[in-house]
Protein backbone atom coordinates (compact mmCIF):
# COMPACT_ATOMS: atom_id res chain seq x y z
CA UNK A 1 0.00 0.00 0.00
CA UNK A 2 1.24 3.55 -0.76
CA UNK A 3 0.36 5.35 2.42
CA UNK A 4 1.71 9.09 3.42
CA UNK A 5 1.74 8.85 7.14
CA UNK A 6 1.52 12.31 8.85
CA UNK A 7 1.92 13.81 12.45
CA UNK A 8 1.01 17.13 13.70
CA UNK A 9 0.23 19.06 17.03
CA UNK A 10 -2.75 20.29 15.09
CA UNK A 11 -4.40 16.97 13.71
CA UNK A 12 -4.10 13.35 14.72
CA UNK A 13 -1.80 11.01 13.03
CA UNK A 14 -2.91 9.33 9.92
CA UNK A 15 -2.57 6.75 7.27
CA UNK A 16 -3.77 8.06 3.73
CA UNK A 17 -4.23 6.32 0.69
CA UNK A 18 -4.87 7.74 -2.50
CA UNK A 19 -7.45 5.84 -4.91
CA UNK A 20 -5.72 3.95 -8.34
CA UNK A 21 -8.34 5.86 -10.37
CA UNK A 22 -8.00 9.44 -9.06
CA UNK A 23 -11.35 9.99 -8.30
CA UNK A 24 -12.38 13.24 -6.32
CA UNK A 25 -15.19 11.76 -4.27
CA UNK A 26 -15.60 12.37 -0.58
CA UNK A 27 -12.88 10.27 1.59
CA UNK A 28 -13.48 7.10 3.83
CA UNK A 29 -11.97 7.71 7.10
CA UNK A 30 -11.56 4.88 9.42
CA UNK A 31 -11.50 5.17 12.90
CA UNK A 32 -9.75 2.10 15.06
CA UNK A 33 -11.16 0.28 18.06
CA UNK A 34 -10.00 0.73 21.91
CA UNK A 35 -6.14 -0.84 21.96
CA UNK A 36 -5.65 -0.12 18.03
CA UNK A 37 -4.56 1.71 16.05
CA UNK A 38 -4.52 3.02 12.59
CA UNK A 39 -2.60 0.35 11.41
CA UNK A 40 -5.19 -2.25 11.66
CA UNK A 41 -6.92 -0.73 8.65
CA UNK A 42 -4.09 -1.20 6.50
CA UNK A 43 -5.73 -3.87 4.69
CA UNK A 44 -9.36 -2.37 4.30
CA UNK A 45 -7.40 0.74 3.23
CA UNK A 46 -5.92 -1.38 0.03
CA UNK A 47 -9.30 -3.34 -1.06
CA UNK A 48 -10.80 0.35 -1.09
CA UNK A 49 -7.46 2.35 -2.85
CA UNK A 50 -8.93 1.09 -6.51
CA UNK A 51 -11.85 3.96 -5.97
CA UNK A 52 -11.64 5.59 -3.29
CA UNK A 53 -9.69 7.55 -0.94
CA UNK A 54 -9.10 6.69 2.38
CA UNK A 55 -7.54 7.90 5.75
CA UNK A 56 -7.05 6.21 9.00
CA UNK A 57 -6.20 8.12 11.87
CA UNK A 58 -4.71 7.44 15.24
CA UNK A 59 -7.25 8.50 18.34
CA UNK A 60 -5.71 10.11 21.40
CA UNK A 61 -3.77 7.71 23.08
CA UNK A 62 -3.66 5.15 21.02
CA UNK A 63 -1.21 4.39 18.42
CA UNK A 64 1.56 8.29 17.32
CA UNK A 65 -1.05 9.80 19.45
CA UNK A 66 -0.05 8.34 22.88
CA UNK A 67 1.11 11.92 23.94
CA UNK A 68 -2.02 13.79 22.37
CA UNK A 69 -2.77 16.37 24.78
CA UNK A 70 -6.12 15.22 25.61
CA UNK A 71 -7.06 11.26 26.05
CA UNK A 72 -10.11 9.86 27.50
CA UNK A 73 -13.63 8.28 26.21
CA UNK A 74 -15.15 8.79 22.89
CA UNK A 75 -16.56 12.30 23.11
CA UNK A 76 -12.42 12.81 23.95
CA UNK A 77 -11.67 11.56 20.69
CA UNK A 78 -14.49 12.88 18.66
CA UNK A 79 -13.65 16.14 19.98
CA UNK A 80 -9.80 15.92 18.30
CA UNK A 81 -11.13 13.69 14.82
CA UNK A 82 -13.84 16.80 14.13
CA UNK A 83 -11.10 19.14 14.60
CA UNK A 84 -8.35 16.87 12.24
CA UNK A 85 -11.27 16.85 9.87
CA UNK A 86 -11.28 20.19 10.21
CA UNK A 87 -7.71 21.24 10.07
CA UNK A 88 -6.68 18.64 6.81
CA UNK A 89 -9.63 20.84 5.48
CA UNK A 90 -12.04 18.03 4.72
CA UNK A 91 -15.48 19.29 3.98
CA UNK A 92 -17.33 15.97 3.45
CA UNK A 93 -16.06 12.21 4.82
CA UNK A 94 -17.82 8.87 4.90
CA UNK A 95 -16.97 7.96 8.40
CA UNK A 96 -16.55 4.23 9.55
CA UNK A 97 -15.58 3.28 13.19
CA UNK A 98 -14.85 0.16 15.13
CA UNK A 99 -15.86 -0.87 18.51
CA UNK A 100 -14.78 2.43 20.36
CA UNK A 101 -14.34 4.54 16.96
CA UNK A 102 -17.71 3.18 16.76
CA UNK A 103 -18.76 5.60 19.52
CA UNK A 104 -16.32 8.06 18.05
CA UNK A 105 -18.15 8.32 14.78
CA UNK A 106 -20.98 8.19 15.75
CA UNK A 107 -20.41 11.58 18.00
CA UNK A 108 -18.75 13.13 15.56
CA UNK A 109 -22.08 12.39 12.79
CA UNK A 110 -24.32 13.57 15.32
CA UNK A 111 -22.14 17.04 15.92
CA UNK A 112 -22.17 18.03 12.32
CA UNK A 113 -24.40 16.54 10.38
CA UNK A 114 -23.19 18.39 7.24
CA UNK A 115 -19.58 16.90 7.23
CA UNK A 116 -20.71 13.17 7.44
CA UNK A 117 -21.99 11.22 4.22
CA UNK A 118 -22.62 7.90 5.24
CA UNK A 119 -21.55 6.04 8.94
CA UNK A 120 -20.62 2.32 9.18
CA UNK A 121 -20.19 1.16 12.38
CA UNK A 122 -18.42 -2.08 12.93
CA UNK A 123 -19.35 -3.88 16.56
CA UNK A 124 -19.31 -0.23 17.68
CA UNK A 125 -19.18 0.90 21.22
CA UNK A 126 -22.47 3.10 22.87
CA UNK A 127 -25.46 0.99 21.79
CA UNK A 128 -26.08 -1.07 25.16
CA UNK A 129 -24.97 -0.79 28.33
CA UNK A 130 -23.53 -4.31 28.36
CA UNK A 131 -19.81 -4.25 28.00
CA UNK A 132 -17.11 -7.25 28.82
CA UNK A 133 -15.26 -4.52 30.96
CA UNK A 134 -12.84 -7.35 33.19
CA UNK A 135 -11.34 -8.19 29.48
CA UNK A 136 -10.81 -4.49 28.46
CA UNK A 137 -9.70 -4.08 31.74
CA UNK A 138 -7.28 -6.82 31.65
CA UNK A 139 -6.48 -6.02 28.27
CA UNK A 140 -5.37 -1.98 28.74
CA UNK A 141 -2.73 -3.50 31.32
CA UNK A 142 -1.67 -6.91 29.54
CA UNK A 143 2.29 -6.34 28.28
CA UNK A 144 3.21 -9.96 28.47
CA UNK A 145 3.13 -11.36 25.12
CA UNK A 146 1.46 -14.63 25.97
CA UNK A 147 -0.97 -13.06 28.02
CA UNK A 148 -1.64 -10.65 25.26
CA UNK A 149 -2.07 -13.44 22.60
CA UNK A 150 -4.70 -15.15 25.30
CA UNK A 151 -6.49 -12.04 25.62
CA UNK A 152 -6.60 -11.52 21.98
CA UNK A 153 -8.37 -14.42 21.44
CA UNK A 154 -10.91 -13.41 22.52
CA UNK A 155 -11.20 -10.05 20.33
CA UNK A 156 -12.16 -13.05 17.68
CA UNK A 157 -14.15 -15.72 16.45
CA UNK A 158 -13.65 -18.82 17.86
CA UNK A 159 -12.66 -20.46 14.39
CA UNK A 160 -10.39 -17.31 13.78
CA UNK A 161 -6.49 -18.23 13.52
CA UNK A 162 -5.04 -15.18 15.83
CA UNK A 163 -1.98 -14.19 13.56
CA UNK A 164 0.94 -14.51 15.91
CA UNK A 165 2.54 -10.94 15.28
CA UNK A 166 -0.84 -9.40 16.33
CA UNK A 167 0.25 -10.31 19.88
CA UNK A 168 3.82 -9.36 19.81
CA UNK A 169 2.98 -6.52 18.08
CA UNK A 170 0.94 -5.49 20.49
CA UNK A 171 2.74 -6.14 23.30
CA UNK A 172 5.73 -3.97 21.78
CA UNK A 173 3.33 -0.86 21.88
CA UNK A 174 2.88 -1.01 25.70
CA UNK A 175 6.32 -1.24 26.24
CA UNK A 176 6.71 2.27 25.19
CA UNK A 177 6.84 5.07 28.35
CA UNK A 178 3.32 5.72 29.80
CA UNK A 179 0.96 3.41 26.99
CA UNK A 180 -0.26 1.03 29.86
CA UNK A 181 -0.93 4.16 32.43
CA UNK A 182 -2.70 6.07 29.25
CA UNK A 183 -4.76 2.21 27.70
CA UNK A 184 -5.89 2.03 31.58
CA UNK A 185 -7.34 5.62 31.88
CA UNK A 186 -9.20 5.18 28.77
CA UNK A 187 -10.58 2.36 29.36
CA UNK A 188 -12.04 3.64 32.69
CA UNK A 189 -13.21 6.88 31.27
CA UNK A 190 -15.30 4.31 28.87
CA UNK A 191 -16.68 1.63 31.47
CA UNK A 192 -19.01 3.31 34.19
CA UNK A 193 -18.47 0.57 36.91
CA UNK A 194 -19.21 -2.88 35.09
CA UNK A 195 -20.81 -1.34 31.97
CA UNK A 196 -20.46 1.36 29.00
CA UNK A 197 -21.96 4.41 28.27
CA UNK A 198 -24.69 4.72 25.83
CA UNK A 199 -25.80 6.99 23.06
CA UNK A 200 -29.17 8.65 22.16
CA UNK A 201 -30.31 6.12 19.66
CA UNK A 202 -33.29 8.02 18.61
CA UNK A 203 -31.53 10.63 17.60
CA UNK A 204 -28.84 8.88 15.48
CA UNK A 205 -32.25 7.30 13.93
CA UNK A 206 -32.93 10.88 13.36
CA UNK A 207 -29.65 11.15 11.16
CA UNK A 208 -30.03 11.61 7.91
CA UNK A 209 -27.05 9.86 6.25
CA UNK A 210 -27.38 5.94 5.70
CA UNK A 211 -26.43 4.19 8.99
CA UNK A 212 -24.90 0.78 8.46
CA UNK A 213 -23.73 -1.60 11.57
CA UNK A 214 -22.23 -4.69 11.16
CA UNK A 215 -21.92 -7.19 14.31
CA UNK A 216 -20.34 -10.85 14.46
CA UNK A 217 -22.30 -13.54 16.52
CA UNK A 218 -19.60 -14.20 18.58
CA UNK A 219 -19.16 -11.14 19.97
CA UNK A 220 -17.55 -11.35 23.28
CA UNK A 221 -16.96 -7.61 24.22
CA UNK A 222 -19.81 -6.25 22.99
CA UNK A 223 -23.22 -8.08 22.75
CA UNK A 224 -24.44 -8.59 19.13
CA UNK A 225 -28.07 -8.07 20.89
CA UNK A 226 -27.74 -4.93 21.25
CA UNK A 227 -27.80 -4.80 17.57
CA UNK A 228 -31.33 -5.93 17.87
CA UNK A 229 -32.15 -2.68 20.05
CA UNK A 230 -31.43 -0.19 17.21
CA UNK A 231 -34.12 1.80 15.38
CA UNK A 232 -35.33 -0.38 12.02
CA UNK A 233 -34.36 2.96 9.96
CA UNK A 234 -30.05 1.46 10.79
CA UNK A 235 -29.23 -1.25 8.82
CA UNK A 236 -28.17 -4.19 10.31
CA UNK A 237 -25.94 -6.72 9.02
CA UNK A 238 -25.13 -9.89 11.63
CA UNK A 239 -22.42 -12.55 10.26
CA UNK A 240 -22.48 -15.87 11.92
CA UNK A 241 -18.98 -17.14 13.00
CA UNK A 242 -17.76 -13.73 13.26
CA UNK A 243 -15.91 -12.08 16.23
CA UNK A 244 -15.52 -8.91 17.46
CA UNK A 245 -13.36 -7.82 14.85
CA UNK A 246 -14.88 -7.86 11.42
CA UNK A 247 -13.01 -5.74 9.66
CA UNK A 248 -9.73 -8.53 10.18
CA UNK A 249 -11.62 -11.40 10.25
CA UNK A 250 -13.86 -11.11 7.17
CA UNK A 251 -12.27 -7.66 5.17
CA UNK A 252 -13.93 -7.95 2.18
CA UNK A 253 -17.66 -8.43 3.11
CA UNK A 254 -16.76 -5.13 5.14
CA UNK A 255 -15.61 -3.32 2.18
CA UNK A 256 -18.57 -4.47 0.36
CA UNK A 257 -20.71 -2.67 3.06
CA UNK A 258 -18.39 0.22 3.30
CA UNK A 259 -18.91 0.68 -0.46
CA UNK A 260 -22.74 0.67 -0.82
CA UNK A 261 -22.64 2.60 1.99
CA UNK A 262 -20.72 5.34 0.40
CA UNK A 263 -22.36 5.00 -2.86
CA UNK A 264 -26.11 5.34 -1.50
CA UNK A 265 -24.80 8.62 -0.06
Amino acid sequence: MTSLQVSSSKHLPFNEQPPVDGSDAAPIVLLHGFGGDRQTWVNIQTALSPSRKSIAFDLPGHGQALDWPRIGHAGVAAKAVAQSLETLELERVHLVGHSMGGAVASLVALKDIEKVASLTLLAPGGFGPEINHKLLRRYAAATDPAEMEMLLEQFFGWEFKLPKFLAKTAAEGRARPGAVETLTAIAEEIIDGSVQKTLPRKEMAELPMPIKVIWGTQDRVLPTRQSHKLPGIIATHIFERVGHMPHLEIPQDVVRLILQNAQSA
